[in-house]
């Protein structure tokens, strides 16, 4: 069954691509959202299986947040991040993290493994540019 990917993202072009290359990759989109209210609002319509945040948010800083309570529910979190320092200790209930700008192949082969995670061991390979949190 395809993964729903939630996409938290404030640049508007930027989530429609990564939606488009997900959606193209056989991925369903979980919405988009830029905000803390609008991904509650979002999760209570179609709770995502994968979610890929950005850190700095139409709200602020909050990408940490939403992380971490969507972690709580069960979806797969993966931060998209030019400032991947911030998150450099790990967020409770996150996979990891990869930089910004996160080439289309990049993004779609972290997205395959967070879609598998729950399969994976400490010795599986982890894809190119993605840092695990411990």
């Amino acid at each position: 069954m395809p993964q729903k990917v939630l996409i938290v993202e404030d640049e508007y072009l930027i989530a429609l691509d990564m939606e488009a290359a997900l959606e193209d990759a056989g991925f369903i989109s979980a919405g988009i959202a830029s905000t803390r209210e609008e991904v509650r609002a979002k999760v209570r319509q179609n709770r995502p299986d994968i979610a890929l945040v950005d850190l700095h948010l139409a709200d602020g800083l909050t990408g940490h947040l939403i992380g971490e309570e969507l972690g709580k529910l069960g979806a797969r979190v993966v931060f998209v991040t030019a400032n991947p320092s911030l998150v450099a200790q790990g967020v409770p209930h996150a996979l990891g993290v990869i930089e910004k700008p996160a080439d289309e192949d990049s993004l779609l082969d972290v997205v395959r493994w967070a879609s598998e995670a729950s399969m994976h061991t400490q010795t599986s390979q982890l894809p190119p540019r993605f840092q695990r949190f411990a």
